[in-house]
C-alpha cells in the first residue's frame, strides 16, 4: 500500500512539473492591448457582436477589423472604455442608450420545450424539458439571445428595478466639474 502511494506521489509530481515546463515552454504571447480590451468586455461570449466569443471581438478591436461599438451587451460606456483605451474617436449616436434589462418567462404560455436553455450564453435559464423555466435574475445579462430562440414568445425583457441593491449613483460630468 505504502508503495502505491509513494509510486502515486512521485508519477503525479514529474507529471506536475512536465505540463508546467511545457506551459512555459509552449506559451502563446498576445498582444497587452487584447488582453486589455478582453478583460473590459462582458465575458459572456453571447456570439451578438459576430464573433465567437469575447477574446476574438477583443482580437479584431484591436486589429481594426471590427468597430468598438460591436458589443450590444457592453452598451455604450464599453464602447467609451474601449475607445479611451486605443485613444480612438467613437461615434455613440447610433449605439442606443438602456437601462439594463432582464429577461423573465410567462409562465402561462412556457411549453418546457428547453430551446431557451441552450441559446443562454451565462446558464441564467433553469429547468427541465417538458417543464416550466425559470430566469435568475442575477446571472442574466440581458442579451436577449433567448428571446429570438423562444417559439411562444414567452420571454420578456424588463428593466431591474431600483431597489438599495442595484441603485448606483450618477456620477457627475467631468466637464460639470471645471465649471
Amino acid at each position: 500500500m505504502l508503495a502505491a502511494i509513494i509510486s502515486l506521489t512521485l508519477l503525479s509530481l514529474t507529471l506536475g512539473f512536465g505540463l508546467g515546463y511545457a506551459a512555459r515552454l509552449f506559451k502563446v504571447e498576445t498582444s497587452p492591448v487584447v488582453a486589455e480590451i478582453a478583460a473590459l468586455m462582458p465575458g459572456s461570449n453571447c456570439g451578438q457582436c459576430g464573433f465567437p466569443g469575447c477574446n476574438p471581438a477583443a482580437e479584431a478591436i484591436a486589429n481594426g477589423q471590427a468597430a468598438v461599438t460591436c458589443c450590444p451587451p457592453g452598451g455604450r460606456m464599453l464602447a467609451e472604455d474601449i475607445a479611451a483605451l486605443l485613444g480612438v474617436t467613437v461615434d455613440l449616436s447610433n449605439v442606443e442608450k438602456k437601462a439594463p434589462m432582464f429577461a423573465a418567462i410567462d409562465e402561462k404560455t412556457c411549453i418546457g420545450c428547453a430551446k431557451c436553455i441552450k441559446h443562454c450564453p451565462t446558464d441564467a435559464i433553469v429547468g427541465a424539458p417538458k417543464q416550466i423555466h425559470a430566469v435568475i435574475r442575477d446571472a442574466c445579462i440581458g442579451c436577449e439571445a433567448c428571446i429570438d430562440a423562444c417559439p411562444t414568445e414567452c420571454l420578456q425583457m424588463h428593466p431591474f428595478e431600483v431597489t438599495l441593491k442595484t441603485w448606483r449613483w450618477h456620477k457627475p460630468v467631468p466637464s460639470a466639474l471645471a465649471a
